[in-house]
């Protein structure tokens, strides 16, 4: 009886360390990374339109701007994970959020495209580094029964942000948008000050030069270890193949399939990151209730293929039955926390937030070859059939990779990756 008391209380301490001070600062850290993230899609047009852009400008110059945050992000996704894993993880959290919150503010002011240009690929920079950064800092922090509550909490507060953007952007002009995400992320350093860095990554400095941390190329240099990077990068494309397409082209797919009323991409983006919130939380809670990972992204990709499924077969109804069907797309994609935790938990304490940091920006790079071949696809068979084959696509190459991923629910991750 008092062994089980003590398995109880043991229990109790470890979910109530799910609330501390290094959970809340990276939540708090996401939730202002995806407002600006998200922000910039909708204030794209009245932002161009305000420094002179018109006509078909406002795509060439949209899309120009969208891909140069893109690269950004890309690069900054090594950049980070670099750093993280020889500098230390707070000291990235720190520098990520920094630069994003000075090109935010930045933003509010620009009158030139060039300028917005600059802005956005610094702001691309700095948002790369947020996700990878929380992620692997609670994961190390949080003892291995828990960490999935605490990698929930992150994902499922920092979605939200998307949401509070869409309010702020109807509420104020674009650069008041800009503004208060910048200040948004300036306020958050003062939590950042009092957060203790990862117990895990102090016993790695301690190794001094004997231990080779956050080399990059290490992941290309082994067959073995390239096949776990790029299986925790390809288990996440399906949510971006959601977003990235059947989102952000909402009112063309509406138009296509008959929709009654009118739709708005920006409405879509604010229910799918709705539905995307309490995904994150019911994807974090059962893999804690199954204890296993890799059971739970197969059954969000399965809730994905109904998803999409109900989706195409939507013609004829309502916006309001639309609207729904992105909100349930968007409860099925939320195993992006999920997601970056397996990335997290596949590699080692001298590797972990290279990996980590990289992955989900690798993820939000695929949408470009996604779609390219939509376009092509889209050309060949038509908007539905094209954005049928794309998908069906992602989720196969999804489904191999889950299959060949160990699981690491209970994994510890006290430990290093040997390599030359």
């Amino acid at each position: 009886m008092s062994e089980k008391t003590a398995d109880i209380g043991t229990t109790t301490v470890s979910v109530l360390t799910v609330f501390s001070l290094p959970v809340i600062v990276a939540a708090l850290g996401y939730f202002v990374d995806i407002y600006d993230l998200v922000l910039f899609s909708i204030v794209r047009v009245p932002s161009l339109k305000g420094i002179g852009i018109a006509g078909p400008e406002l795509i060439n110059k949209g899309v120009m701007l969208l891909n140069m945050q893109m690269i950004g992000m890309l690069l900054g996704g090594i950049l980070w994970g670099i750093l993280g894993d020889r500098k230390g993880r707070l000291k990235i959290m720190f520098g990520s959020i920094f630069i994003y919150s000075l090109a935010n503010l930045a933003n509010g002011m620009v009158t030139s495209i060039e300028a917005y240009a600059i802005l956005r690929f610094l702001a691309g920079v700095g948002l790369a580094g947020e996700l990878g950064a929380g992620i692997t800092l609670v994961s190390e922090v949080l003892h291995k029964s828990v960490r999935g509550y605490g990698t929930m909490i992150v994902a499922s507060v920092g979605v939200s942000g998307a949401i509070m953007a869409n309010f702020v952007a109807k509420g104020f002009d674009w650069r008041t948008a800009f503004y208060i995400g910048g200040v948004l992320g300036l306020l958050l350093l003062v939590l950042r000050i009092s957060v203790s860095e990862s117990g895990m990554f102090k016993g790695m400095a301690g190794q001094g030069t004997r231990l080779r941390r956050g080399n990059f190329l290490s992941l290309f240099t082994s067959y073995e270890r390239f096949g776990r990077f790029m299986n925790s990068i390809l288990i996440g494309i399906p949510t971006w193949f959601v977003v990235g397409i059947l989102i952000t082209f909402s009112p063309e797919f509406a138009k296509e399939l008959e929709i009654q009323g009118v739709v708005s991409a920006g409405n879509a983006v604010m229910f799918c990151y709705l539905g995307l919130v309490f995904g994150d939380l019911a994807s974090g809670m059962l893999s804690q209730l199954l204890k296993s990972r890799k059971k739970v992204v197969l059954i969000f990709l399965c809730l994905t293929v109904a998803g999409i499924a109900a989706y195409f077969m939507s013609a004829g109804s309502s916006a309001a039955v639309f609207y729904g069907i992105c909100t349930f797309l968007g409860f099925a994609s939320g195993y992006w926390a999920i997601f970056v935790t397996i990335a997290a938990e596949q590699f080692g304490t001298n590797l972990r937030a290279t990996v980590a940091t990289t992955v989900p920006n690798f993820v939000r790079g695929m949408v470009v070859p996604i779609t390219m071949l939509f376009q092509l696809s889209r050309k060949a068979l038509g908007i539905q059939q094209g954005a049928l084959w794309v998908g069906g696509i992602c989720l196969t190459v999804a489904l191999l990779s889950l299959w060949r991923l160990q699981e690491t629910f209970h994994k510890d991750l006290d430990y290093f990756e040997e390599y030359l």
